[in-house]
């Protein structure tokens, strides 16, 4: 592994995984704290909810300067920043050293749940609100990934297409690549009916753990658990695998408040925190 990463001198706003801090990759997982956004935006904001009317969004102004703050405390100042519209599949885009982008805006419309990059002028990004974000790297950290996955995003596979495809962009084994679950929905909130319950029964063994009865019916997914299962079952070492501790609906931050955006425990009207991750510069 390459320079170990200065996470010690991330803002409390930006979390880390040690195991990435090791290789040395900018990265960070973002709270709702630390940015410059109002009202329920407030105040490190990413993205808007998709059906939220033009006028009550939040400015791209402020969502630009949140980029830009991140992107300062990251020590990757001026790279450009990778995003897709994600549509909660199995799309990896692969984004090579010099090739073009597609970032989603006006112009381009990728649609995408997972990125690979191997530009060091660059990062790429995916915006959560309750959903996982996961972050990779190889070893040395000149191929990295971030990937957005839900419930959906599992059960479609996402995590083991995106190993897949920086084995083959790397040509490298799954073996060496490191692994980051970052925070989302926790298993004591996230209640899902009968069946998307049966859905992860079939796609992980009818007696899986991942699943448990709750009232009225319902049932609770263990979402963190399920990607670190599907890593492993892609090849990747569980010494390679760190994940964070927050649940993103019931996490509170310093001030009182929630730590995170969420789109569950906000019905709906909530920003966006985002999973960011780059290669490292030679």
């Amino acid at each position: 592994m390459t320079t170990a990463m200065a996470a010690d001198r991330l803002p409390a706003s930006i979390l880390h995984s040690p195991l990435l801090a090791q290789v040395g990759v900018p990265h960070g997982f973002t709270t709702r704290l630390g940015g410059v956004s109002g009202g329920v935006f407030e105040s490190f904001n990413f993205g808007n909810p998709s059906d939220l009317p033009p006028a009550d969004r939040d400015p791209p102004a402020n969502i630009h300067q949140n980029w830009a703050r991140l992107l300062g405390h990251l020590h990757a100042a001026g790279r450009e920043v990778v995003q897709v519209h994600q549509v909660h599949g199995d799309a990896v885009h692969v984004v090579h050293l010099g090739g073009p982008s597609h970032i989603a805006t006006d112009g381009h419309n990728t649609k995408a749940d997972a990125i690979v990059c191997d530009d060091p002028a660059r990062v790429v990004g995916i915006r959560v609100a309750d959903c996982c974000p996961v972050l990779l790297s190889t070893a040395d950290g000149s191929l990295v990934a971030a990937v957005h996955a839900g419930w959906r995003g599992v059960i479609a596979d996402v995590l083991t297409r995106t190993v897949e495809a920086m084995v083959h962009v790397g040509a490298i084994r799954p073996r060496e690549i490191v692994a980051a679950i970052g925070p989302c929905i926790g298993p004591d909130t996230f209640e899902v009916g009968a069946e998307v319950a049966e859905q992860f029964r079939v796609k992980f063994g009818s007696g899986t753990s991942l699943v448990a009865p709750h009232s009225g019916g319902q049932h609770t997914i263990d979402l963190k658990a399920a990607l670190r299962e599907q890593l492993l079952g892609a090849g990747v070492l569980g010494s390679m695998v760190d994940t964070r501790p927050e649940c993103t609906v019931s996490a509170i931050g310093p001030d009182g408040r929630p730590l995170f955006f969420s789109h569950r425990r906000d019905r709906g009207l909530s920003g966006r925190m985002v999973g960011v991750i780059g290669p490292v510069r030679s």
